[in-house]
């Protein structure tokens, strides 16, 4: 490396070029000036040390990223908050014992965890088994820092999405209502956590409140974040709503925003806009493009439509994997094209090399099972490569009640109880199969195991949306302020039907 003979290089000067490799990720260069300070004897600077970690984290090199750290004379926070936010650049979404073992190491060495350092970690809490402690642990040491999280709201945020993760909304909510300042991050990390965990009305209202009550504007992430609750719901309108506002922010050629307006346009009936959507040639579609209009089909019984776009997609040189065969395959079992979806499938694995996951296989199950082929679907669950999951036994249940073969239906639902022993739904379920058969005997030790484990099962529950009003209905509820119109409604419609000839099964409705 060359320079002017009246110009000295620095420290400056190596960590001002160390974050132009950081941003333009030239790693090649980045290791040039590491070799050229070296000889320098730049590196013993704490300030450049850490400017050198950093561009390595962006450059995708951890391995480098941590002998630079272990070679720091004097390492500060920062040094710390560099190494352990390497742990999300790097896509390693898991909190192991290495990386437990270096939050105490820090704490050893003297140096308190801030919101940065927080931040970095509380990412990689609740994913999976295990991890939960060492996320409320972080949440303790916030609060025993007297680390301010009222009114800091990137660590707030962050709390929010870690809540989320293990499925704890009420926990999250308490954190949200305590922020003094919060900001679109906050209000988008809330909604999601709602959208995420089954409150899709929750996370509507909140939605409109952030807007209404706060004026807080929602960026692309909150639109994202909120479609899906329209899609639990089906509430097309307020669907049609977030498309147009996205339009007038020009948020519409984001690509991951209309990957969300197809889903939601194809899972709240409005497939013909979803598809429009997707034929929109001013965007660059991705993988999840092609797999949402797919499972569009799919999902509405147009395996044929779902055929047609797979073999185009394939045209178009994008390579099929685990997400789109699944769709593709869902939309043949619903449609009843066994055929064709034996040879996409026989394709999928033979001249695409995708290997059968247990979704993959649950798929084939259904698509044999619904059409009657019960004994086939029997055999490929025997010789498939993957153990069979709830879902494919549940498919194979479901497929054998309607065409009644009382052997397959007994097989599933007594493998159900093997792999989920606390769902009462399965108990309830065989229970049910044995009492049609009259064998009460079985029925009442069905019975007895499940008060034994103190398994109850919840009733069932649907719910409707009228002006922006989401109303539920439980089985035998009464508690509907229209409940009498409701039922006066239901045993007119019940007299109908036995004049016709179909009489519903109304046990436990009255």
């Amino acid at each position: 490396m060359c320079c002017d003979e009246d110009v000295s290089p620095d420290n400056y000067t190596s960590a001002s070029l160390f974050k132009i490799c950081s941003e333009i990720g030239d790693l090649g260069v980045g290791e040039m000036i590491h070799c050229w300070s070296l000889r320098m004897g730049f590196l013993s600077d704490t300030v450049l040390a850490n400017s050198l970690m950093a561009m390595y984290s962006k450059c995708g090199s951890f391995s480098d990223v941590r002998k630079v750290f272990d070679e720091i004379p004097q390492r500060s926070s920062a040094s710390w908050n560099v190494l352990l936010s390497g742990f999300v650049v790097s896509g390693n979404y898991a909190f192991n014992e290495d990386t437990w073992k270096l939050v105490k190491q820090m704490q050893v060495e003297g140096v308190k965890l801030d919101a940065f350092t927080v931040s970095s970690l509380l990412p990689l809490c609740g994913f999976g088994t295990g991890k939960w402690d060492h996320g409320r642990e972080i949440h303790c040491v916030i609060i025993k820092g007297e680390m301010n999280v009222d009114s800091d709201v990137h660590v707030g945020s962050c709390l929010i999405d870690m809540y989320s993760k293990r499925k704890n909304v009420i926990m999250g909510r308490q954190i949200f209502d305590r922020m003094k300042c919060r900001n679109v991050v906050a209000w988008t990390s809330m909604i999601a956590l709602y959208a995420q965990n089954g409150c899709s009305d929750k996370a509507l209202m909140l939605f409109r409140e952030m807007q209404l009550r706060d004026g807080m504007e929602p960026n692309r992430i909150s639109l994202i974040s909120i479609l899906p609750a329209c899609n639990s719901l089906g509430v097309l309108m307020q669907g049609k709503q977030i498309h147009g506002y996205a339009i007038r922010k020009e948020y519409y050629l984001e690509v991951s925003l209309l990957n969300a307006l197809i889903d939601m346009y194809s899972k709240c009936g409005g497939l013909n806009i979803a598809r429009r959507v997707f034929d929109n040639d001013s965007y660059c579609k991705d993988t999840i493009s092609w797999c949402s209009m797919i499972s569009g089909y799919g999902v509405n019984g147009k395996g044929g439509e779902a055929i047609l776009l797979y073999k185009k997609m394939i045209q178009s040189g994008i390579k099929p994997n685990n997400i789109t065969l699944v769709s593709v395959l869902s939309g043949c079992a619903r449609s009843g094209m066994v055929t064709e979806g034996l040879d996409i499938y026989s394709s999928a694995i033979n001249d695409h090399g995708i290997l059968p996951t247990v979704e993959i296989c649950s798929c084939m199950v259904d698509m044999l099972a619904r059409s009657g082929q019960i004994n086939r679907a029997l055999e490929f669950i025997k010789t498939m490569p993957v153990k069979p999951n709830p879902s494919l036994w549940g498919s194979l249940s479901g497929a054998s009640a309607l065409h009644g073969n009382v052997d397959v239906q007994e097989l599933a639902y007594k493998s159900l109880i093997q792999l989920e022993p606390e769902n009462p739904s399965n108990y309830v379920a065989l229970s049910n199969l044995y009492a049609s058969l009259k064998r009460w005997d079985v029925v009442a030790e069905l019975r007895r195991k499940m008060k034994g484990k103190g398994l109850k099962k919840l009733s069932g529950c649907s719910w409707i949306s009228i002006s922006n009003q989401t109303h539920s209905f439980s089985v035998a509820d009464k508690t509907h302020p229209c409940s009498p119109l409701i039922y006066e409604m239901l045993n007119d419609l019940i007299v109908i039907m036995k004049g016709s000839g179909n009489v519903p099964d109304m046990e436990g409705l009255m």
